[in-house]
Protein backbone atom coordinates (compact mmCIF):
# COMPACT_ATOMS: atom_id res chain seq x y z
CA UNK A 1 0.00 0.00 0.00
CA UNK A 2 1.12 3.32 -0.75
CA UNK A 3 2.12 5.33 1.84
CA UNK A 4 0.79 9.19 2.72
CA UNK A 5 4.37 10.34 1.42
CA UNK A 6 4.41 8.49 -1.14
CA UNK A 7 1.28 9.64 -2.21
CA UNK A 8 2.31 13.39 -2.21
CA UNK A 9 5.39 12.87 -4.24
CA UNK A 10 3.81 11.13 -6.69
CA UNK A 11 1.26 14.21 -7.01
CA UNK A 12 4.24 16.61 -7.11
CA UNK A 13 5.85 14.73 -9.83
CA UNK A 14 2.62 14.30 -11.89
CA UNK A 15 2.33 17.89 -11.76
CA UNK A 16 6.01 18.48 -12.89
CA UNK A 17 6.94 20.04 -9.67
CA UNK A 18 10.65 20.28 -8.67
CA UNK A 19 10.99 20.09 -4.51
CA UNK A 20 12.59 23.70 -5.08
CA UNK A 21 9.14 24.78 -6.96
CA UNK A 22 7.34 23.40 -3.23
CA UNK A 23 9.81 25.18 -1.03
CA UNK A 24 9.16 28.63 -3.06
CA UNK A 25 5.84 28.00 -3.39
CA UNK A 26 5.21 27.51 0.25
CA UNK A 27 7.41 30.46 1.31
CA UNK A 28 4.74 32.60 -0.89
CA UNK A 29 1.86 31.11 1.12
CA UNK A 30 3.77 31.57 4.37
CA UNK A 31 4.39 35.36 3.44
CA UNK A 32 1.09 35.92 2.53
CA UNK A 33 -0.25 34.67 6.02
CA UNK A 34 2.62 36.26 7.73
CA UNK A 35 3.20 32.59 9.58
CA UNK A 36 6.49 30.60 8.64
CA UNK A 37 4.75 27.80 9.28
CA UNK A 38 2.70 27.26 6.15
CA UNK A 39 7.01 26.85 4.53
CA UNK A 40 7.96 23.59 3.76
CA UNK A 41 11.52 23.58 3.16
CA UNK A 42 13.55 21.35 0.80
CA UNK A 43 14.66 19.23 4.11
CA UNK A 44 11.45 18.86 5.42
CA UNK A 45 9.46 17.91 2.24
CA UNK A 46 12.28 15.07 1.62
CA UNK A 47 11.38 13.85 5.19
CA UNK A 48 7.91 14.03 4.19
CA UNK A 49 8.51 12.24 1.06
CA UNK A 50 10.76 9.65 1.96
CA UNK A 51 10.62 9.02 6.04
CA UNK A 52 7.42 9.18 6.88
CA UNK A 53 7.14 12.24 8.90
CA UNK A 54 3.90 13.82 8.67
CA UNK A 55 3.31 17.56 8.11
CA UNK A 56 1.58 20.22 10.74
CA UNK A 57 -1.50 21.33 9.91
CA UNK A 58 -0.16 24.52 8.04
CA UNK A 59 2.38 22.43 5.91
CA UNK A 60 -0.37 20.27 5.36
CA UNK A 61 -2.44 23.20 4.11
CA UNK A 62 0.35 24.33 1.97
CA UNK A 63 0.82 20.98 0.05
CA UNK A 64 -2.71 20.81 -0.56
CA UNK A 65 -2.64 24.09 -2.54
CA UNK A 66 0.55 23.84 -4.26
CA UNK A 67 -0.62 20.63 -5.46
CA UNK A 68 -4.50 21.31 -6.35
CA UNK A 69 -6.27 18.93 -4.23
CA UNK A 70 -8.27 18.55 -1.63
CA UNK A 71 -7.50 19.08 2.58
CA UNK A 72 -9.55 16.00 3.53
CA UNK A 73 -7.29 13.86 1.02
CA UNK A 74 -4.35 14.51 2.33
CA UNK A 75 -6.09 14.28 5.97
CA UNK A 76 -7.44 10.36 4.38
CA UNK A 77 -4.19 9.78 3.32
CA UNK A 78 -2.88 9.80 6.77
CA UNK A 79 -5.51 7.82 8.38
CA UNK A 80 -8.01 10.71 9.31
CA UNK A 81 -11.06 10.10 7.25
CA UNK A 82 -13.87 13.10 7.17
CA UNK A 83 -16.34 10.98 6.53
CA UNK A 84 -16.14 8.79 9.15
CA UNK A 85 -17.38 11.94 11.36
CA UNK A 86 -20.56 10.86 11.13
CA UNK A 87 -19.73 7.34 12.54
CA UNK A 88 -17.31 8.84 15.39
CA UNK A 89 -20.13 11.26 17.05
CA UNK A 90 -21.74 8.34 19.20
CA UNK A 91 -18.69 7.77 21.41
CA UNK A 92 -20.04 10.91 23.34
CA UNK A 93 -23.47 12.33 24.26
CA UNK A 94 -23.51 15.23 25.25
CA UNK A 95 -25.84 16.22 27.72
CA UNK A 96 -27.13 19.66 26.86
CA UNK A 97 -28.70 20.05 23.58
CA UNK A 98 -27.16 22.11 20.76
CA UNK A 99 -27.04 22.78 16.85
CA UNK A 100 -24.58 20.59 14.95
CA UNK A 101 -22.87 21.61 12.09
CA UNK A 102 -20.13 18.83 12.51
CA UNK A 103 -21.34 16.53 9.43
CA UNK A 104 -20.59 19.70 7.37
CA UNK A 105 -17.11 18.69 6.63
CA UNK A 106 -18.47 15.19 5.57
CA UNK A 107 -18.21 15.08 1.37
CA UNK A 108 -19.44 11.55 0.83
CA UNK A 109 -22.55 9.62 2.38
CA UNK A 110 -23.80 6.19 2.24
CA UNK A 111 -26.79 5.98 0.80
CA UNK A 112 -29.47 3.08 -0.77
CA UNK A 113 -28.91 3.26 -4.80
CA UNK A 114 -30.90 0.12 -5.02
CA UNK A 115 -33.97 -1.17 -3.60
CA UNK A 116 -35.96 -4.58 -3.85
CA UNK A 117 -38.24 -4.63 -6.69
CA UNK A 118 -40.80 -5.54 -3.80
CA UNK A 119 -40.63 -2.45 -1.78
CA UNK A 120 -43.78 -0.51 -1.11
CA UNK A 121 -43.61 2.49 0.29
CA UNK A 122 -47.32 2.34 1.17
CA UNK A 123 -46.48 -0.48 4.05
CA UNK A 124 -44.15 -0.42 6.78
CA UNK A 125 -41.18 -2.45 6.55
CA UNK A 126 -37.79 -3.33 7.44
CA UNK A 127 -35.76 -0.85 5.25
CA UNK A 128 -32.28 -2.87 5.92
CA UNK A 129 -34.04 -6.12 4.11
CA UNK A 130 -35.38 -4.09 1.27
CA UNK A 131 -31.85 -2.45 0.42
CA UNK A 132 -30.03 -4.64 -2.16
CA UNK A 133 -27.23 -2.31 -2.63
CA UNK A 134 -25.84 0.32 -0.49
CA UNK A 135 -23.86 3.11 -2.14
CA UNK A 136 -21.11 5.97 -1.45
CA UNK A 137 -22.18 8.78 -3.71
CA UNK A 138 -20.70 12.69 -2.95
CA UNK A 139 -22.65 14.94 -0.98
CA UNK A 140 -22.47 17.63 -3.81
CA UNK A 141 -24.36 14.90 -6.02
CA UNK A 142 -27.14 15.01 -3.36
CA UNK A 143 -27.42 19.27 -3.13
CA UNK A 144 -30.24 19.48 -5.93
CA UNK A 145 -32.22 18.11 -2.75
CA UNK A 146 -30.63 20.71 -0.45
CA UNK A 147 -32.92 23.29 1.55
CA UNK A 148 -30.35 25.87 2.90
CA UNK A 149 -32.85 27.14 5.00
CA UNK A 150 -32.69 24.19 7.23
CA UNK A 151 -30.38 23.21 10.04
CA UNK A 152 -30.00 20.48 12.50
CA UNK A 153 -30.35 20.45 16.33
CA UNK A 154 -29.61 17.17 18.45
CA UNK A 155 -31.59 16.47 21.95
CA UNK A 156 -29.41 16.41 24.69
CA UNK A 157 -29.53 13.36 26.89
CA UNK A 158 -30.58 15.24 29.78
CA UNK A 159 -33.16 17.63 28.01
CA UNK A 160 -36.70 15.97 28.70
CA UNK A 161 -38.16 19.50 27.84
CA UNK A 162 -40.16 17.77 25.28
CA UNK A 163 -40.26 14.34 26.56
CA UNK A 164 -41.76 11.68 25.58
CA UNK A 165 -42.78 13.60 22.08
CA UNK A 166 -38.64 14.27 21.68
CA UNK A 167 -36.85 11.78 23.56
CA UNK A 168 -33.39 12.91 24.97
CA UNK A 169 -30.94 11.85 22.17
CA UNK A 170 -32.86 12.95 19.20
CA UNK A 171 -32.14 14.25 16.02
CA UNK A 172 -34.24 17.49 14.81
CA UNK A 173 -34.37 19.30 11.49
CA UNK A 174 -35.42 23.26 11.81
CA UNK A 175 -36.68 25.08 9.22
CA UNK A 176 -35.11 28.80 9.69
CA UNK A 177 -37.40 30.46 8.22
CA UNK A 178 -40.08 29.68 10.15
CA UNK A 179 -38.56 31.48 13.28
CA UNK A 180 -42.11 33.71 14.19
CA UNK A 181 -44.03 31.93 16.90
CA UNK A 182 -48.14 31.00 15.48
CA UNK A 183 -50.50 31.91 18.07
CA UNK A 184 -53.44 29.68 17.83
CA UNK A 185 -55.64 26.78 19.22
CA UNK A 186 -53.87 23.12 18.22
CA UNK A 187 -56.15 20.84 18.19
CA UNK A 188 -53.54 18.16 19.23
CA UNK A 189 -49.97 17.98 20.72
CA UNK A 190 -49.20 17.11 17.32
CA UNK A 191 -50.11 19.93 15.50
CA UNK A 192 -48.66 22.61 17.93
CA UNK A 193 -45.82 23.23 16.21
CA UNK A 194 -42.73 22.72 18.08
CA UNK A 195 -39.52 25.55 18.00
CA UNK A 196 -35.86 25.24 18.64
CA UNK A 197 -34.70 27.83 20.87
CA UNK A 198 -31.69 29.48 21.99
CA UNK A 199 -30.91 31.18 25.34
CA UNK A 200 -28.17 32.54 27.61
CA UNK A 201 -28.23 28.62 29.24
CA UNK A 202 -28.26 27.29 25.62
CA UNK A 203 -30.45 25.67 22.96
CA UNK A 204 -34.39 24.05 23.84
CA UNK A 205 -36.74 22.56 22.05
CA UNK A 206 -40.43 23.69 23.29
CA UNK A 207 -44.18 24.82 22.78
CA UNK A 208 -43.61 28.64 22.32
CA UNK A 209 -46.16 31.43 23.34
CA UNK A 210 -45.40 35.29 23.01
CA UNK A 211 -46.62 37.53 26.06
CA UNK A 212 -46.93 40.96 24.40
CA UNK A 213 -43.84 42.02 22.24
CA UNK A 214 -41.30 41.85 24.52
CA UNK A 215 -41.60 38.02 26.13
CA UNK A 216 -41.93 35.02 25.07
CA UNK A 217 -43.12 31.74 27.16
CA UNK A 218 -41.51 28.38 26.78
CA UNK A 219 -43.48 25.85 27.66
CA UNK A 220 -42.30 21.86 27.98
CA UNK A 221 -44.40 19.21 27.51
CA UNK A 222 -47.04 18.18 30.30
CA UNK A 223 -45.34 14.77 31.26
CA UNK A 224 -41.85 16.77 31.17
CA UNK A 225 -40.10 17.39 34.56
CA UNK A 226 -39.43 20.86 33.67
CA UNK A 227 -41.13 23.90 34.49
CA UNK A 228 -42.34 26.64 31.90
CA UNK A 229 -40.27 29.50 31.76
CA UNK A 230 -41.03 33.41 30.88
CA UNK A 231 -38.05 34.91 28.92
CA UNK A 232 -37.38 38.50 27.69
CA UNK A 233 -37.52 38.13 24.02
CA UNK A 234 -35.34 38.26 22.20
CA UNK A 235 -32.63 39.26 24.44
CA UNK A 236 -33.17 36.05 26.39
CA UNK A 237 -34.72 34.08 23.83
CA UNK A 238 -34.52 34.13 20.08
CA UNK A 239 -36.14 31.53 18.52
CA UNK A 240 -33.91 29.93 15.80
CA UNK A 241 -36.99 27.96 13.74
CA UNK A 242 -39.81 25.38 13.68
CA UNK A 243 -38.79 21.85 13.88
CA UNK A 244 -40.26 20.00 10.31
CA UNK A 245 -38.31 16.70 11.22
CA UNK A 246 -37.27 14.47 13.89
CA UNK A 247 -35.69 11.30 14.31
CA UNK A 248 -35.67 8.86 16.96
CA UNK A 249 -34.43 5.82 18.84
CA UNK A 250 -37.19 3.88 20.52
CA UNK A 251 -37.02 1.02 23.22
CA UNK A 252 -33.84 2.00 24.68
CA UNK A 253 -36.00 3.38 28.11
CA UNK A 254 -36.31 0.98 31.38
CA UNK A 255 -40.02 0.26 32.71
CA UNK A 256 -40.75 2.21 36.02
CA UNK A 257 -40.52 0.00 38.99
CA UNK A 258 -43.96 -0.56 40.57
CA UNK A 259 -44.28 1.45 43.80
CA UNK A 260 -44.08 -0.68 46.87
CA UNK A 261 -47.02 -0.54 49.47
CA UNK A 262 -46.70 0.90 52.67
CA UNK A 263 -46.26 -2.07 55.38
CA UNK A 264 -49.45 -0.95 57.66
CA UNK A 265 -51.53 -1.05 54.29
CA UNK A 266 -50.42 -4.39 53.35
CA UNK A 267 -51.31 -5.67 56.86
CA UNK A 268 -55.16 -4.05 56.95
CA UNK A 269 -55.09 -6.23 53.46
Amino acid sequence: MTGAGQQLRLLREKLGLTMRDVEVASGLIAGKHGNDDFSVTLSRLSDIETKGVIPSIYRMYSLAVIYRCNLSQVLAWYGVDLDDISSDLKVIAPPRSHKTETLQSTSHVRIPVRMDPGFDTRRTSNLGRMVQQWGLVPLSYLQQFAQGTFTYGYIGTEDFTMYPLLPPGSFVQIDETKNKVIQGIWRSEYERPIYFVETREGHTCCWCTMKGNDHIILQPHPLSPLQIRLLRHPQDAEVIGQVVGVAMRLGEWRAVEPATEPKGRAALN
